[in-house]
């Protein structure tokens, strides 16, 4: 009986039983030929992802919050609240978009509103001065915006809904002038709309057919 006990503490390890040690996997760390603890973790030290996550990377697009609205609707258990935001984006290049995002948080309203104002970009044309070529009027509801010229050095001369938008498209020597209603969503669109009316020197002459000195 003693030997039985014996093999059964002994032997059993080579044949691989239930009191078997050496028969074990492990999948943390494991011994070497000469020793050592050897780490052995799957998946680990590939990296997925960029490879320049370290380097900082220059935003390609400037996203200024103009406005928030909050909007409440009167239901049956209470009162419903969803937010809106009023955004525009630019790339301080000659373009630049207004976007309008609604949700029950404000975060969610913004992200909306950024990606609405990426889709709608449009250029206009800016002088090397940072500038525009000529005076422009826009309009929008009960709203007209007027942009004159500056020379270098004057800055962006206008109220906060209208500075956001013609810094986020790169101008940085304008006046500005607002006649009629002052409501921010109608003036937005108005410079808008005045941005849209400038041209170039080359396709004035292109539409006219002549050459301007």
């Amino acid at each position: 009986m003693a030997e039985n006990s014996d093999n059964r503490m002994t032997g059993g390890a080579g044949s691989g039983g239930s009191g078997s040690v050496t028969g074990r996997r492990t999948r943390g760390n494991t011994r070497g030929p000469g020793g050592d603890t050897k780490t052995n973790v799957r998946g680990r030290g590939r990296g997925r992802g960029r490879k320049d996550r370290d380097e900082p990377r220059e935003r390609e697009f400037q996203e200024t919050l103009i406005g928030v609205y909050r909007c409440s609707a009167t239901v049956k258990g209470g009162r419903r609240l969803s937010f809106g935001s009023l955004v525009c984006v630019g790339d301080g290049k000659g373009r630049v978009g207004i976007g309008y995002g609604k949700a029950k948080e404000v975060p969610g309203a913004f992200q909306k509103a950024i990606k609405a104002g990426r889709r709608a970009l449009k250029s206009f044309t800016i002088t090397p001065g940072g500038s525009i070529p000529h005076e422009a009027k826009g309009r929008f509801g009960a709203s007209q915006v007027v942009l004159i010229p500056a020379m270098p050095g004057t800055g962006v001369i206008a109220g906060t809904a209208v500075k956001a938008i013609l810094e986020a498209g790169g101008l940085t020597n304008v006046l500005t002038k607002v006649y009629g209603s002052t409501n921010t969503r109608n003036v937005v669109k108005a410079v808008m709309n005045a941005l849209e009316n400038l041209r170039s020197k080359e396709m004035t002459e292109s539409l006219r057919g002549v050459e301007l000195n």
